[in-house]
């Protein structure tokens, strides 16, 4: 079979975790890297090739519409930052080409919409890059949500996902650019918080939400640290809290009427391999499929992009959905979900926390 052929929009430095995913994913290739500086778009493939190499390398382009339009791609990789994401998801689909995209997907729920709307007319496959929603332990996850015993009606979702930036002041870091990420953390962050809170809530909107931005970036309107509540039909609520001032975590608890539910790595598996959850403080492990190369030392690793890593099988399953012939309709709704919530509560906060319904 010949190998589906992928473009990089940019040279961000996620993009090396996906070269690495799509390099291990058995049904892919990168074939172009493109940046506004043909230098940089070299640069990125010196330091890709010769680690992880394709068996022909890619090539650098100096332009986005090179990419565009070139013959050689199929699917565009955009990790640009979010404010500059509209354009050239919309120009990728005009050309034909599947789109997927880093998180946040859009500067507000209207212009995803557009880009959704556009990508369907072309009829080609859109997808935002939230790994963990392809990782082998959330079937489990939703099984013991589902099964009424281990969990039952959810009461309580308590989230935090957080790191400590090494710029302290964050002058020039693009994280902060209101222009390019408005949402700041809640944008880079919070979006896993909000997505793990839906997928428990079986994808269920929240009735209003609230918001605080606790700590801003010097010299601009963009939160460092927020901190979210949503407000669900009957008895279910979410919080969650993220920063780029806080030392690292990335957990996820539901509290439930019959027990509860933990996950203290849901963004970012401890263990690649076999990662686990706890139900009522009992660990279950999701063991690796038969035959798999698990490093002797696996449990202490968090790499990413081997064959049955999260990162490597979301590109493995982009690639099948586009090969199909048909367009899976629930990730773009997701991701608008997650992105209607998420302009929510920036809103509200923006607001002094002031109560914003969804509907």
């Amino acid at each position: 079979m010949n190998k589906f052929r992928w473009g990089f929009l940019s040279t961000a430095q996620i993009g090396r975790k996906n070269w690495n995913a799509i390099l291990n994913s058995g049904n892919s290739v990168v074939t172009a890297v493109a940046s506004r500086d043909a230098a940089k778009a070299e640069q990125f493939l010196h330091d890709c090739q010769p680690t992880m190499p394709f068996e022909r390398r890619p090539v650098a382009l100096g332009s986005y519409e090179a990419l565009i339009e070139s013959r050689e791609v199929d699917a565009i990789y955009v990790p640009l930052p979010t404010g500059l994401r509209k354009e050239w998801v919309l120009r990728a689909a005009a050309a034909g080409k599947h789109v997927l995209c880093e998180k946040p997907c859009a500067v507000s729920a209207a212009d995803l919409r557009e880009m959704i709307t556009a990508c369907e007319k072309h009829g080609v496959q859109f997808m935002d890059g939230v790994m963990f929603m392809h990782n082998g332990r959330l079937p489990a996850i939703r099984s013991a949500l589902n099964d009424g015993k281990s969990v039952g009606e959810i009461r309580r979702i308590m989230s935090v996902f957080s790191f400590q930036s090494d710029q302290r002041d964050f002058r020039g870091n693009i994280r902060v650019q209101a222009s390019l990420e408005p949402a700041g953390c809640l944008g880079d962050l919070g979006w896993y918080c909000i997505r793990m809170a839906l997928f428990a809530m079986r994808w269920q909107m929240p009735r209003e939400v609230s918001g605080r931005i606790l700590s801003r970036a010097a010299d601009a309107d963009v939160p460092t640290q927020f901190s979210g509540e949503l407000i669900f039909d009957g008895d279910a609520s979410a919080g969650f809290y993220c920063s780029f001032l806080a030392e690292s975590q990335q957990w996820f608890t539901v509290s439930g009427a019959r027990g509860s539910l933990h996950l203290p790595d849901f963004v970012h598996p401890f263990n690649t391999y076999e990662p686990t959850f706890e139900v009522n403080q009992i660990e279950h492990r999701l063991k690796a499929p038969a035959g798999s190369k698990i490093p002797a030392d696996a449990v202490a690793l968090r790499d990413s992009g081997h064959a049955i890593a999260q990162d490597t099988t979301m590109i493995r399953n982009f690639v099948t959905q586009a090969r199909s012939g048909s367009l899976n309709t629930e990730w773009p709704e997701i991701a608008l979900k997650t992105q209607i919530v998420m302009d929510a509560c920036l809103a509200s906060a923006r607001c002094d926390g002031e109560t914003k319904r969804i509907f």
